[in-house]
């Protein structure tokens, strides 16, 4: 359904840290960059290896906001340890906690996530979904 998503964000440098860090151990890399320090209009792209992006993050210094309550993004992670490596890059890299890794099993008997608030105020999930 969707081809991609977009996030702005106040400082590109920050935010690209911080999301190479955390979808590394979900097995998504940057597949694009448009970065060109002091310039306007900077963005990545990330996804898989070899395929396009689904996940953008275009440069916004001002007035970006993240959308309001309800709104997330989330990552599909290949197993258990990899939702809790991406929590821990998370909050080594400037995010905040929004819900520690473990089962939410109100979501359904396998399903495995955690919760961070990125470095602009957007909510992100990885979540793992399959029977152990």
């Amino acid at each position: 359904m969707l081809h991609h998503l977009s996030l702005g964000v106040a400082d590109i440098e920050r935010a690209t840290a911080f999301y190479d860090a955390v979808l590394a151990p979900l097995g998504y890399i940057r597949v694009w960059s448009d970065l060109r320090p002091g310039e306007s209009n900077q963005a990545v792209g990330y996804g898989v290896a070899g395929g396009g992006d689904g996940l953008a993050l275009k440069h916004r210094p001002d007035g970006q906001r993240p959308p309001g309550p309800g709104f997330h993004v989330a990552f599909t992670a290949p197993d258990q340890a990899a939702v809790d490596e991406f929590h821990l890059m998370g909050l080594q890299h400037g995010g905040r906690d929004n819900g520690a890794p473990g089962l939410r099993e109100h979501y359904g008997p396998h399903y495995y996530a955690a919760f961070v608030i990125d470095p602009d105020g957007h909510a992100i999930e990885a979540v793992f979904n399959a029977a152990v």
